[in-house]
């Protein structure tokens, strides 16, 4: 067996650890410098914005099944449950 592809991934997972651990601890420590009114900002605009990513999505399904819908019409597909 060869020891290259051993060391390499070892390596690549203590890269990739180090750099987790220091954004993990970067992360948090940022958001214990912030004021309660601040993160009390920051939750609203994060659900108003996932808000409108559910918006978004459910607004795009409905237009997807309508053009579905339209185009099996178009086509004469049979679309009778059994």
């Amino acid at each position: 067996m060869e020891w290259i592809p051993i060391v390499f991934v070892a390596f690549k997972l203590l890269v990739l650890g180090t750099g987790m651990f220091f954004a993990i601890k970067w992360h948090y420590d940022q958001g214990k410098k912030k004021t309660k009114m601040e993160r009390e900002e920051e939750k609203r605009a994060v659900l108003r914005a996932g808000g409108k990513v559910a918006a978004v999505f459910m607004l795009s399904l409905l237009a997807l099944s309508l053009v579905t819908f339209v185009l099996a019409r178009m086509l004469d597909l049979d679309l009778t449950f059994p």
